[in-house]
């Protein structure tokens, strides 16, 4: 078998011989750890100069980049022949893979995104904290840094155009009063046809393009081909939508001398840690749209940060919504690259300059007090966090900030359905990627008894089983047994781990932790929910604390929020189950064409309607089976056919 790879600084002879094998053409380069795992993909003009520079003594470097290079083993690269192509390839592949280290935006769930399904056959539009969710076709529009002007706009535009209203249809053989009123086109009963749908939602969409004045001709011109042809209901409703789309830009507050030119401007303001990028989005001399970044400070200089919030941003628009002109508070240190690639996305050129006087320099000059203002909530917003985390771990007696707390909770209604969440904060903010949920497997706790503190116990236990060091031998001290637990560490082993619930929970908890010997390594506490008391292992009395002190309402943020995701995967339990129960007594019905069914009808009343015939239209269902299921909600008829007269 091959030798494991070591890092590339740890074998001098290896690096400067992959060095050497890199071209110095344009193109990208991938730096790899010895597990085989892509750390970071970068793309330069010239490969073997970019990916010489990681690894020169730089004193200056940034910590961010000098634990990368720490950790390259081995290095690829993918030679272009433009600049163009290497951004274009450079984005498509972070896009695919991810590396930890490209990561450059924070995605603290700050600011909201609207995103339309053009996935889905009638596409839908609403608002949402979570980008990408969705499928490769759903179109994701912002950050809006004014949440409260996003979702005013996204009501009149409902208002405006007749918009699909709900997910899912409220009656499964008649539209809603949506349609009735004028607010919806029947979509639900696709009393419209998809294309004649989708045609509105492209209108829409150009709102969100900052393409109102495009959009204004387009309805204009259609209104005057329908006044035309005598079709003067539906040229009078162009009309109002004409007017109504009129009334969203004159609410603008600022406006800049009328120009053709669609452009953006960019600036960022920063501080040691955070860096507050703004982008303002100007179309025929007014501002049509501001949204805002959030970047690590470290990642690079000013201009590499707005250079590489630029090449983000612009990976995912449509190409119509790229600008013919980018103002940026700073060089870009491949403005020429990325002027390359966005014409070539455009079909037009696009340029990139830094103004230094008149207008566009006022235009930077503004987009940069904004972005100081927002530096400011940023910082007032971690000062709260720094300071309730200092008072916790004053209260705690803690030697360090608690940088990553746990809160536990169970969940169940009388026994039934019990569950249990973990939820994670990580410096004081909700880190919803580590959240977990557990089914309590206990066979003790089922309908009708409940026992909180064995599904406590249980869940801690299964938490906390790959650090159980039952198996360490005696003779280890406990210093070498401590340091044996944070070397398997993978990131995710909490300085603080919170219990919903007073002594009884807490001392659950404590003896599944001595059982697995990591009661002294594991600081445990639990937060008692009618006086807010906070109680340690061991300890009759609560800690001495007011309920509104900072550290206090931090735990108890910690644990609101690990109360509400589990009842919200209790409710989703129940729910699953009880729609599940009644199809599991059917003979002969499995759970594939259970999931079929209830995709079908959407739920079990609608099923319960549905004539043999209807529900023979399922796939998988014939009409044997479909008269079973049928037979099963109506025993009361099948009993009158089969009673002798």
């Amino acid at each position: 078998m091959p030798s494991k790879l070591v890092p590339l600084l740890k074998d001098p002879d290896r690096l400067e011989a992959r060095l050497k094998e890199i071209p110095p053409e344009p193109g990208v380069y991938f730096m790899r750890d010895t597990t085989d795992q892509i750390l970071y993909i970068g793309k330069s003009k010239k490969l073997r100069s970019r990916v010489r520079s990681y690894f020169r003594d730089d004193p200056d470097r940034n910590p961010r980049i000098a634990l990368m290079v720490m950790q390259i083993a081995e290095i690829e690269f993918i030679v272009t022949d433009t600049e163009a192509e290497a951004l274009a390839l450079e984005a498509n592949l972070i896009k695919q893979h991810q590396p930890h280290f490209n990561v450059l935006l924070k995605d603290d769930k700050k600011y909201p995104y609207l995103c339309i399904t053009w996935s889905e056959e009638y596409p839908r539009i609403f608002i949402t904290r979570k980008r990408h969710l969705g499928k490769s076709k759903d179109r994701y529009y912002g950050p809006y840094v004014d949440v409260f002007a996003l979702r005013s706009t996204l009501r009149l535009i409902k208002r405006i155009f007749p918009l699909r209203q709900r997910p899912q249809p409220l009656f499964k053989d008649r539209p809603c009063l949506n349609y009735d009123i004028g607010r919806c086109m029947g979509v639900c009963q696709k009393l419209v046809t998809a294309e004649d749908y989708r045609k509105m939602i492209q209108k829409v969409a150009m709102i969100f393009q900052g393409r109102t004045k495009e959009l204004e001709e387009v309805l204009t011109a259609q209104m005057e081909k329908a006044a035309e042809e005598l079709n003067f209901e539906y040229a009078a409703r162009l009309r109002d939508q004409i007017k109504a789309i009129q009334s969203l830009n004159a609410d603008q507050k600022v406006a800049l001398p009328d120009d053709t030119v669609s452009r953006d401007a960019i600036a960022l303001m920063a501080d040691d840690h955070h860096a507050c990028v703004q982008l303002f989005q100007v179309r025929a001399g007014r501002l049509v749209g501001r949204l805002g970044f959030v970047a690590d400070a470290q990642s690079g200089t000013p201009g590499a940060i707005l250079q590489r919030v630029l090449e983000e941003h612009f990976a995912t628009v449509d190409p119509v919504e790229i600008p013919s002109e980018i103002l940026t508070q700073h060089e870009l240190p491949e403005a020429e690259m990325l002027a390359a690639f966005l014409s070539e996305r455009k079909g037009r050129k696009v340029t990139i300059d830094v103004p230094q006087r008149q207008t566009k320099a006022d235009l930077i000059e503004m987009v940069e007090r904004n972005a100081g203002y927002e530096l400011a909530r940023t910082q007032r917003f971690a000062d709260r966090n720094n300071q309730a985390m200092l008072d916790l771990a004053t209260i705690l007696d803690l030697p360090d900030l608690p940088h990553r707390i746990e809160g536990y909770d169970i969940s169940h209604i009388q026994g039934s359905d019990a569950v249990a969440s973990q939820v994670v904060f990580i410096d004081g903010l909700p880190a919803k990627q580590h959240y977990r949920h557990y089914k309590i497997k206990n066979p003790s706790v089922r309908a009708g008894h409940s026992d909180d503190f064995a599904s406590l116990a249980e869940v801690i236990r299964r938490r906390f089983r790959k650090y159980d060091r039952r198996q360490t031998a005696s003779g280890s001290s406990s210093s070498d047994a401590k340091s044996s637990v944070l070397a398997s560490d993978q990131g995710d082993f909490p300085d603080l781990v919170m219990i919903d619930g007073g002594k009884g929970q807490l001392s659950a908890v404590v003896d599944v932790l001595r059982e697995m010997n990591l009661l002294e390594e594991v600081k445990v506490v639990s937060l008692a929910k009618q006086r807010e008391e906070i109680f340690l292992p061991g300890e009759s009395l609560p800690l001495p604390t007011e309920a509104e002190q900072p550290g206090v309402q931090l735990l108890r943020r910690l644990r609101d929020e690990a109360h509400r995701f589990a009842v919200s995967f209790h409710r989703q339990q129940r729910s699953d189950r009880m729609r599940r129960s009644r199809l599991d007594e059917i003979p002969g019905l499995g759970h594939h064409r259970q999931k079929q069914l209830l995709a079908h009808f959407r739920s079990i009343d609608y099923l319960r309607e549905a004539t043999p015939k209807q529900i023979a239209e399922v796939p998988g269902i014939g009409p044997k089976m479909a008269q079973q299921i049928h037979d099963y909600f109506h025993p009361q008829a099948v009993a009158e056919e089969t009673t002798p007269v």
